[in-house]
């Protein structure tokens, strides 16, 4: 996600300084005229923004506190990743120890809307700094197609929680549906036959049915992934005593799919309901 999300901030004419935990991969930007640097500190040195996207929270506390003694009083933290109300929470004290504004701002979208500028940006972050609103509007133009601002710094966190416990709501049920309708000597076609057009129908559904029906699991989300925002959703219900047994489950799957397919695209979360089935296996 953030090797495009920097090419298009690139493209959009913003000076961009990367930084990635294995270099090799950040240098596919320098074409662009990215400048790839050796440390977080680096990287951040002299810039008005810092833009953080990792994989979890412990990547993003270590890349932030290498970076931000190398920020002037002031400046913008834009933190972008999944990381939950913990690690945001976190972010907000380290942002505050440095006097720096934290803007939490997690994305909707996978690989293909990264790479195509079309991202949802979830942004929250103090009100009284329009100042800064004013300076993320076009970073979020340039990767992103819609930007909500959904309230303080933590809402965003909050709603990208709700939004994913919806999509691997959809992603978990349709791989066990599609299982199912296997075990029953179905063709998982009949399915979107029968949904076709009605109220029934999801067009996400379909592009991850495909996917399954298919075998083809590259990964557009990366099933380790979805383990861990699961296991944040899990997390956030717990610390408000709700029972949510379904997100529960959710999470104890894609955990289980993710020791053996953790690589792979998250609609191989099939695999632990049918490991046995091959391409159109519906014995």
């Amino acid at each position: 996600m953030g090797l495009p999300m920097a090419r298009n901030l690139a493209r959009a004419g913003f000076e961009v300084r990367a930084w990635n935990r294995t270099r090799e991969k950040a240098r596919p930007l320098e074409p662009d005229g990215v400048r790839v640097f050796e440390s977080p500190a680096q990287a951040a040195d002299g810039a008005d923004v810092l833009l953080t996207m990792l994989s979890d929270s412990g990547a993003v506390l270590d890349a932030a506190e290498d970076a931000l003694p190398s920020m002037r009083a002031g400046t913008v933290w834009l933190q972008m990743s999944t990381i939950g109300e913990v690690g945001t929470e976190r972010c907000a004290e380290i942002a505050r120890a440095h006097g720096i504004a934290l803007f939490d701002a997690p994305v909707l979208g996978t690989k293909q809307p990264a790479e195509q500028g079309k991202l949802v940006i979830l942004a929250s972050g103090p009100d009284e700094n329009n100042g800064a609103r004013a300076k993320l509007q076009p970073i979020f133009d340039a990767v992103g197609q819609k930007t909500m601002w959904v309230g303080a710094a933590g809402a965003g966190t909050r709603l990208k929680l709700v939004v994913n416990g919806w999509v691997l709501t959809v992603v978990e049920g349709g791989a066990e549906t599609i299982a199912l309708a296997e075990g029953l000597g179905l063709d998982p076609a009949l399915l979107f036959e029968a949904i076709d057009g009605g109220t029934l129908d999801l067009p996400y559904l379909r592009i991850k049915g495909r996917a399954i029906a298919e075998r083809n699991f590259e990964p557009s989300f990366r099933l380790t992934l979805a383990a861990k925002d699961a296991r944040l959703i899990e997390e956030s219900a717990q610390r408000r005593e709700l029972d949510v047994p379904l997100f529960s489950t959710i999470r104890r799957r894609l955990a289980e799919g993710a020791k053996e397919h953790g690589d792979e695209d998250m609609s191989a979360t099939y695999w632990t309901s049918a490991p046995d089935r091959g391409p159109g296996d519906g014995s």
